[in-house]
């Protein structure tokens, strides 16, 4: 039986190199696969997922209107020999989209892999973690540091000059230049170096 799995962790812990290494590891044994991105997600270009270190694939993009369902029986239909579905940047899904994965696993009898983090830079949940927290057959948490040594769990957004925000819009893309992974400690206190 297919599961749903859920890979979740703070910036920097190499979640969208474990996925394309997964998405790799069936290819490489005459599988196929779909990936998915968000749309709005384009600093590596569109319809691409990359890694800090040089990996990249294609991917289709989603928005909050998209069926994952749908779209993932279609092409399962034109090529029995995709076996795996893969998503990027997780958090974003929908409660919707997050159902929808359930019945891929379900129904269609396809294993799901989700990646994405668990909380924002305020320490909040969101929409598309909490649900895949709540329905996954198998949560993984993928593991990176603070700079004090201790385990990242959570993700602090800064400014041009690195100082930590706490407010602002939920959804901002960006990478290390934006985001620092720190311990809770250090997410409390607002201290990123």
């Amino acid at each position: 039986m297919a599961k749903l799995h859920f890979y979740y962790s703070a910036m920097n812990a190499g979640k969208s190199t474990t996925l394309l290494q997964s998405s790799y590891n069936y290819q490489e044994r005459g599988m196929k696969t779909i990936l998915y991105t968000p749309e709005f997600d384009n600093r590596f270009g569109k319809r691409k997922i990359s890694s800090r270190i040089g990996l990249e694939a294609e991917a289709v993009p989603f928005n909050s209107e998209f069926n994952l369902y749908e779209h993932a029986k279609e092409r399962i239909i034109q090529d029995p020999k995709t076996k795996c579905i893969l998503i990027d940047e997780a958090q974003f899904l929908t409660k919707d989209q997050v159902h929808q994965l359930t019945e891929i696993t379900d129904y269609l009898n396809i294993p799901v892999l989700a990646y994405g983090l668990r909380t924002d830079f305020r320490g909040e949940p969101f929409t598309g973690s909490k649900y895949l927290l709540s329905w996954a057959d198998i949560l993984v948490e993928l593991k990176t540091i603070c700079h004090c040594g201790s385990k990242a769990t959570m993700t602090i957004r800064v400014d041009e000059n690195g100082k930590p925000l706490r407010d602002g819009a939920q959804v901002e893309i960006g990478g290390n230049e934006r985001y620092v992974a720190v311990c809770r400690k250090h997410h409390k206190e607002g201290i990123v170096t």
